[in-house]
């Protein structure tokens, strides 16, 4: 098998990974038994996030016992393995917390670091994202594809908060976002799943961590549009850059969007 190529009884292991998160997640979304807790950086974490990251970890151990696993709440296993799981329990913890359905959970498979599966999971709207090398991007088991937006006065631009834009982030940020038509907030994942499906053209973050987005790049690719850092550069496991996410869903627009992002504020 080679890494440009992602075969199908792997899909379907990650289709069981998403199935036994989601099913974790319901059972504690709008639940008053929900534990929340401060993280040393004071985000939150709940016993959801950490249930679902435990349950995967062992299903990952028990049936591909040489595979790594990288996720946001337990220290790495086999980081330097052929294939590496990289999961976000719950993407959105503040949305799960506050009863709002768009959270999700993010599974990507890497290959000698390289993403060449991703799966964006939203269980409280039963709506699922696959993406993988050498397969079309599927919403629940339908083919969708990005659409193209020539210009920046066209686009439609989300980010989950202006929180995440500190600094110079920010101007570069509002350079960008007084270009588009519309622009909106919230959304977490989700967000990256409707820019699959053709409706969003643009999602721009800072602040994120490899398993914010690696599970992203898949989906967003195998539709037809680029996701890249501010820079143009690949997003990888190690990728630096303060978490900095960019994603079109015409490669086009992208490349414009560069060229405001890496313009002097």
């Amino acid at each position: 098998m080679t890494a440009q190529s992602c075969p199908g009884d792997l899909i379907r292991f990650a289709e069981g990974l998403a199935d036994a998160s989601g099913a974790e997640a319901r059972r504690h979304f709008r639940n008053p038994s929900l534990t929340v807790e401060a993280k040393a950086d004071l985000s939150p974490v709940t016993n959801a996030d950490r249930g679902i990251e435990l349950a995967l970890r062992k299903m990952v151990a028990a049936a591909q016992p040489a595979h790594g696993f990288f996720g946001e709440e337990f220290p790495a296993e086999k980081p330097d393995a052929e294939f590496v799981w990289v999961v976000d329990p719950i993407d959105g913890t503040k949305a799960f917390i506050a009863g709002k359905p768009t959270f999700g959970t993010l599974i990507a498979l890497l290959q000698h670091g390289r993403p060449i599966l991703g799966i964006i999971d939203h269980p409280a709207l039963s709506e699922r994202w696959i993406g993988a090398t050498g397969h079309p991007t599927l919403h629940n088991g339908r083919t969708v594809h990005s659409r193209r937006c020539a210009e920046l006065g066209n686009a439609v631009l989300y980010a989950s908060s202006v929180e995440m834009f500190k600094g110079a982030d920010r101007d570069r940020f509002e350079s960008l976002r007084s270009q588009v038509r519309v622009n909106g907030w919230g959304g977490d994942c989700y967000s990256y799943g409707l820019l699959a499906s053709g409706f969003i053209d643009l999602v721009v973050e800072a602040g994120l961590g490899p398993y914010d987005y690696l599970a992203l790049i898949p989906v967003i690719e195998g539709a037809g549009g680029r996701i890249t850092d501010w820079q143009g550069q690949p997003l990888e496991l190690a990728t630096g850059a303060k978490g900095r996410v960019l994603a079109a869903g015409d490669p086009g627009l992208h490349a414009q969007a560069i060229r405001r992002l890496t313009a002097q504020p």
